[in-house]
């Protein structure tokens, strides 16, 4: 199911961020995306593929298959497999999923994978404190794609 970018972006408007989640802490950059939103900022993220998760890789992926497992295929609860889905729900997890307020916030995040056409010519935004450079001693860290790719996600075109 190919995700009409054109439509999802006309939604939004004319007003909103791009961030370029290349290089950036999975978590950290989630929690300043969700506390943006629910200040009324719109943001589109890009590259969501490329974001980083700190920690053991063996590690990592465990934390991730137990999520994923956690549900049966008729109730859920469903964890997703696609990067950029993934990050979606990782900006969810930070916010008050449950209220009305929550709910309008996480309507105004959009994500990609990769960088569409319609976005190649705006300027994207880099989140200070939550890039990998400036943050992190470790050299120990896995990729948002690495992780889907575990879990069964096969990436089309790579």
């Amino acid at each position: 199911m190919a995700v009409s970018v054109k439509r999802a972006l006309k939604t939004l408007g004319d007003d909103f961020v791009v961030i370029n989640a290349e290089g950036h802490i999975l978590g950290r950059l989630s929690s300043v995306i969700a506390k943006r939103l629910l200040n009324g900022e719109k943001i589109v993220v890009v590259n969501a593929e490329k974001a980083i998760v700190t920690g053991d890789r063996e590690m990592v992926f465990q934390r991730y298959k137990e999520k994923y497992d956690r549900g049966s295929k008729e109730k859920g609860p469903y964890f997703p497999r696609h990067p950029e889905k993934l990050f979606k729900r990782t900006v969810r997890g930070m916010l008050p999923w449950k209220s009305r307020r929550g709910r309008e916030a996480y309507r105004r995040l959009r994500v990609f994978m990769g960088v569409p056409e319609e976005l190649k010519d705006r300027e994207f935004e880099v989140v200070e404190q939550a890039l990998y450079e400036k943050v992190c001693k470790t050299d120990k860290f896995v990729t948002v794609a690495e992780i889907c790719e575990y879990l069964g996600y096969r990436f089309r075109g790579a």
